[in-house]
């Protein structure tokens, strides 16, 4: 088995990507998936709280920021109770079967087995990092500005003051909070 090296830092801020088991189903915006995902996410913080700072989903994929509690560094068991109460909930006939490793393991045809985590080091690391949530949509050419994709956190940091009207619009360089996204 392999020996997966994550950062554990206490209380620390994480930002993540999960990617759907199948790439071509692109589900994770269909109305019954969200509304899973939300209620699995629900759940799970009743018995272990987080912060959301910032999130995005798109159709096949989902990144976001999430500050833990201090003295928690338990990540991992969060996005595995989501993982898990999602595919429960959700039945997807179309998707591509699971396969017999999936099925040993009793993984679903819903999620990639594993995710991605990045630590955040500093406020510029922050600063970055939620650009970049933010403008996923628009790099994937699901809009040309960040306020019209409706499953974001981008209007809520955009009327705390922290967008100038505008930002991340399609035509704006690649190098959006000095974070090069190509």
């Amino acid at each position: 088995m392999s020996d997966y090296r994550r950062p554990r830092i206490p209380g620390g801020c994480y930002f993540f990507t999960l990617a759907l088991y199948d790439r071509q189903s692109a589900v994770l915006t269909d109305p019954p998936v969200r509304a899973a995902l939300r209620a699995a996410i629900a759940k799970t913080r009743l018995t272990r709280p987080w912060s959301i700072d910032a999130w995005v989903l798109l159709p096949d994929h989902l990144h976001c920021i999430w500050t833990l509690p201090a003295g928690d560094v338990d990540y991992s068991a969060r996005w595995s109770a989501i993982k898990r109460l999602t595919s429960q909930a959700v039945l997807l006939p179309d998707a591509r079967p699971a396969s017999a490793s999936r099925l040993k393991r009793r993984e679903s045809n819903l999620w990639q087995r594993r995710f991605w985590e990045h630590c955040i080091r500093d406020e510029g690391d922050y600063a970055r990092h939620v650009d970049y949530v933010h403008w996923n949509p628009v790099k994937h050419g699901y809009t040309s500005k960040p306020e019209d994709w409706p499953h974001t956190t981008f209007r809520h940091w955009s009327e705390l003051g922290y967008y100038e009207p505008g930002w991340g619009q399609a035509g704006e360089p690649a190098n959006i909070g000095g974070m090069n996204f190509e």
